[in-house]
């Protein structure tokens, strides 16, 4: 990933891969599909950490929570209306749970990429997604005692799903790249 992708002369640390009037619409369109396509694909296991970090680094703090709270309700209203999730308390607290954990993870990642260096965009946004992540997992973790679930976190598991969320995070950000090469919107956009 270059390091042109942080526009300095835009924000401090922000990804525009679209104009910055732009970028909300366009973060929420993208993380509405690739929440839609994770949530068919992955069920409870969507890689909101991933969402957290381009979030995160395409917008200011309260706009990026906006976004992700449209992701988790993209999820919840897959489960629930199209995959059937069963409607019972345990299942409806852990979706508010899981909701609670995508804002977190976002909000950490956040101040991260405010408080990293602004020059390495990969080391950015690895740094990004292992607090996000690790915050996320240990939100959801700390709900287990009320509603249960520990096994969901196992020494197989947990990584497992830490790198599925990498993945996640490195098909984002090509996704973002090539928008920001190809698109009439993109670089020229930014820099004017």
């Amino acid at each position: 990933m270059p390091a042109e992708m942080l526009s300095p002369d835009v924000d401090r640390f922000r990804r525009h891969p679209v104009a910055p009037r732009l970028a909300p619409t366009f973060c929420l369109a993208l993380l509405t599909a690739a929440c839609a396509l994770a949530s068919f694909a992955l069920g409870c296991a969507t890689p909101f950490a991933a969402f957290a970090v381009v979030a995160a680094a395409m917008l200011s703090l309260r706009p990026a929570l906006l976004v992700v709270t449209g992701a988790w309700l993209v999820n919840q209203s897959i489960g629930f209306g199209l995959l059937h999730y069963p409607v019972d308390g345990s299942t409806l607290a852990w979706g508010f749970v899981i909701g609670a954990a995508a804002l977190v993870a976002t909000a950490t990642s956040s101040a991260v990429l405010s408080a990293l260096p602004q020059r390495r965009t990969p080391v950015m946004l690895a740094s990004a997604l292992a607090v996000a992540y690790t915050t996320y997992e240990l939100v959801l973790f700390a709900a287990t005692p009320a509603l249960g679930g520990e096994a969901g976190f196992t020494a197989a598991i947990v990584p497992r799903l830490g790198l599925i969320s990498a993945v996640w995070l490195a098909g984002l950000v090509a996704v973002c790249e090539l928008v920001r090469l190809v698109a009439p919107f993109g670089r020229k956009a930014v820099s004017a």
